[in-house]
């Protein structure tokens, strides 16, 4: 289904339909104040809206149904105008959609260019205190699961909050999204039918294969989450390899499953901040997933810090999401209060820029772009098949969060709005021991 643009020419004529179609309940109060904000462009939706006393506002397009469930939806919008009110209400379970939710996430577009003036929120303002009365004045509570930072953005102790808001969640529910690889990362696909775990593992072995990690080789994973990639490391390549996360609970659950792949003494699993990070050289650097936690400020510092525990000659791989749009995209209150807080999407440039300054050389780069929905996809159906396990285990809260947070990331990466790639480096001063050909690089042992 392709996401419909709204124009000017299809509003015109259009608010008599949409008023007489929703004209008895609060729709006929949202109908009359839709078609005087914005230009008239929100007087015509491309989703029906329905709400709590059953009166709507039906589409001409027809298509899903978008539900307020309770009057507390359109006082988070009223409260906090735009994207946070919407993922509040979403959240909390007073907007919800009747049928399918990637239908709703790709009309999004429909939206784009709309701007809605000071005067017009006065007038949505009157709207729904018209409609709810004194209600309107009581603030619905903000969703305890919505994160609270405090302190300056990218140093150590807010970092750690907010890394343990999005992994500290339950083990548990991590497994039943992720499945028995535990690899919460673009996996790699041969064919679109993988299975997911079959395409984990080839990911896991590609970062060894470009890595070219052998045996007794010091590896250090930062960011190694459950620790998948260095018990592969280990397992398959005979490494000695060292993970950090600042995650406690996901360094327990590392440790167990290091030993009982057999790895104990060849895996060491750290709750270290990369910038605590002092016992180099490494022979093999990866970085899975991390960088986008970094900031864009603190890009300079990680590449120095990498080079740093680097030895001369060897390699550094980094793998991480990456915006496509070559301006900074306006913020997504979403992402950054229920998802990663304080997380930043760099264009892949900024990374090779910043490993380049650092003094590594770019030595191979490779996009991951249509790898990712992929497996979104099938995180997505993993929570819809667990989804009473999931929510018993981290909240029905959680579960929306997810829900909507994967589906709107993949539609976002088949949209080729956002990438992943990864980015293979070699520190100079000694021989880096990479093939000739591409070819060979992925295929070595």
């Amino acid at each position: 289904m392709k996401t419909e643009r709204a124009t000017p020419q299809m509003f015109r004529g259009s608010r008599r339909v949409l008023v007489q179609r929703g004209s008895r309940g609060v729709a006929a109060a949202a109908s009359r104040a839709l078609a005087n904000v914005a230009d008239g462009r929100l007087s015509i939706l491309p989703v029906t809206i329905r709400f709590w006393d059953g009166s709507e506002l039906a589409s001409p397009h027809g298509g899903p149904v978008v539900a307020l469930r309770d009057p507390a939806a359109l006082v988070h919008m009223l409260r906090a105008p735009g994207q946070l009110g919407l993922a509040r209400a979403w959240v909390d379970g007073s907007l919800d959609v009747e049928g399918d939710l990637e239908a709703v996430l790709r009309v999004r577009g429909a939206f784009y260019g709309v701007r809605v003036s000071a005067a017009d929120r006065a007038r949505l303002a009157g709207a729904v205190l018209q409609a709810l009365g004194t209600r309107a004045l009581r603030p619905p509570p903000i969703p305890p699961v919505e994160a609270r930072l405090h302190g300056r953005r990218h140093w150590p102790v807010r970092d750690r909050d907010a890394v343990r808001h999005h992994y500290d969640v339950s083990n548990r529910f991590y497994r039943l999204v992720l499945g028995p690889s535990m690899v919460y990362s673009c996996a790699y696909f041969e064919d679109p039918g993988d299975t997911l775990e079959a395409a984990q593992e080839r990911k896991l072995d590609l970062i060894c294969r470009k890595l070219g990690v052998a045996e007794g080789d010091r590896l250090l994973d930062v960011g190694c989450g459950w620790g998948s990639l260095v018990i592969h490391a280990a397992q398959r390549y005979g490494a000695v390899a060292v993970g950090v996360t600042l995650s406690e609970p996901q360094a327990q659950l590392a440790r167990e499953r290091a030993a009982q792949a057999g790895v104990p003494d060849r895996v060491e699993i750290r709750v270290q901040d990369y910038r605590e990070i002092a016992d180099g050289p490494y022979d093999k650097i990866a970085s899975v997933g991390m960088y986008e936690h970094v900031g864009r400020a603190e890009l300079g510092r990680y590449a120095r810090m990498v080079t740093g525990l680097l030895r001369p000659g060897g390699l550094f791989l980094n793998h991480g999401i990456t915006r496509l749009v070559p301006h900074q995209p306006e913020a997504d209150p979403f992402i950054a209060r229920y998802v990663f807080p304080d997380g930043e999407l760099h264009p892949v440039t900024g990374m090779l820029g910043a490993m380049q300054e650092a003094g590594l050389e770019i030595r191979d780069v490779e996009s991951l772009r249509e790898h990712y929905p992929l497996t979104l996809r099938r995180w997505v159906a993993n929570l819809a098949a667990h989804r009473d396990e999931a929510i018993a285990e981290a909240g029905a809260q959680r579960e929306r969060v997810w829900r909507l947070y994967m589906l709107g990331s993949a539609l976002g990466f088949e949209a080729g709005e956002i990438s992943v790639h990864q980015a293979l480096a070699a520190r100079p001063g000694a021989p880096h021991g990479l093939p000739l050909t591409r070819a060979k690089l992925l295929s070595r042992n």
